[in-house]
């Protein structure tokens, strides 16, 4: 699988390293830290959502919220898909939360994509959990077991099984002391998911291993902004680029001016430069998503807008943004906030817990920022795709 990184003139992959470097960090900032937290449970249902897409799952995000509540469709197809979204935000949840205590290192660890393709798979319904080859065989996926048998996709056929533990071994010990802040390693990432992808270690989940190993790449490398974009998103939004840069990268070596390894030097160069073009993309977007004044102005007119029609009780819409602002708001401070009275303030808490538009871990706790998908679809335009309702 040589080369491993790509050569010649790195001096736009350079580039585009440092944007998302820069850009990552303005993100990071932009928002009050528990409105942030808030958001990041949303952006990982998002994650699931177009990681998902990309295999050519696509569940509504009605149904989504309907499965974060617990509420599954009767529908054994519907009701499926909706498990798998769970188990995708599930798995990245627990990731996320391992991640801290990990040596950087050991995110390229055979250990730890295993653990990822073992917790997603165990999660999954039975009929998700089978692999068609190209000549019509099933097989059952075993989560967490790197493949016994022979695969091709597409043009590219796969490591013989019996030299994957070599390939893995030597995917860990390349790529783990590469996982570092510094903006070569967001190149080496970006190699990093190719290779993976190109290994094929698993009969099937392989897509969504590599981008959730990524993700707890861009979490090492301090990129994430605290969980406020995902990558998936872009590329599921170029989805038939993704697929014929992937493909492009598995090519062998062109002539003698493309490198000294086996894979050509230079496809793999533009795969990394495709692959954090598009990260950059995606941060641009959230960023441009979040800013202050465009997200107070979303809100107020969805408020102002169910006010209108009664669905809503008047000043909804200050308590909101002001949930929005400082992250959580205090229950005795909503008179105060709309000018009114306590008994109508409570009326009008009241209402907005009805609709889920804010939340409370209490009856008596402090009041946060919700995001319902009707509201979400308003205060985040183009989140999701048109007609994903």
């Amino acid at each position: 699988m040589e080369p491993l990184l790509p050569g010649g003139d790195e001096g736009k992959s350079s580039g585009l390293a440092l944007a998302l470097i820069r850009g990552a960090e303005r993100l990071r900032g932009s928002l009050h830290p528990i409105t942030r937290g808030l958001l990041t449970d949303l952006v990982r249902s998002m994650n699931s959502y177009y990681s998902n897409l990309i295999e050519g799952h696509r569940t509504r995000p009605r149904d989504i919220e309907a499965a974060i509540r617990k509420d599954f469709s009767t529908n054994p197809a519907q009701r499926s898909l909706q498990i798998q979204h769970i188990a995708h935000m599930e798995v990245q949840a627990e990731m996320e939360s391992r991640l801290p205590s990990m040596a950087a290192g050991d995110v390229c660890s055979v250990d730890f994509l295993c653990w990822l393709h073992g917790e997603f798979y165990r999660r999954l319904p039975d009929e998700f959990r089978k692999h068609t080859d190209e000549k019509g065989k099933t097989y059952e996926v075993k989560p967490g077991e790197i493949r016994q048998g022979e695969v091709s996709v597409g043009r590219h056929m796969a490591p013989s099984s019996k030299k994957l533990g070599e390939f893995l071994k030597r995917f860990a010990e390349f790529y783990g002391p590469l996982v570092t802040a510094e903006p070569g390693s967001l190149i080496a990432a970006a190699a990093a998911h190719h290779r993976l992808t190109w290994i094929h270690p698993f009969l099937d989940g392989n897509g969504r291993v590599a981008r959730l190993f990524t993700h707890a790449w861009f979490i090492k490398a301090g990129v994430d902004s605290n969980g406020l974009w995902t990558i998936s998103r872009g590329l599921a939004r170029r989805n038939a680029d993704y697929q014929a840069s992937l493909a492009n990268a598995d090519e062998k070596r062109v002539n003698d001016y493309d490198g000294r390894g086996y894979l050509s030097q230079r496809y793999l160069g533009e795969f990394c430069q495709f692959f954090l073009g598009t990260a950059v993309d995606q941060v641009g977007f959230m960023e441009g998503l979040l800013s202050l004044d465009g997200m107070l102005n979303r809100i107020a007119g969805y408020a102002g807008r169910r006010e209108a029609a009664k669905a809503l009780p008047k000043g909804s819409g200050l308590v909101l943004k002001e949930s929005f602002l400082r992250g959580e708001i205090a229950r005795g401070d909503v008179p105060r906030i709309i000018g009114t009275s306590p008994r109508t303030a409570q009326k009008v808490t009241g209402k907005l817990l009805s609709h889920r538009l804010i939340t409370s871990n209490s009856p008596k706790g402090p009041l946060r920022l919700g995001f319902p998908a009707d509201a979400a679809g308003e205060y985040f335009p183009n989140l999701y795709p048109a007609g994903a309702d």
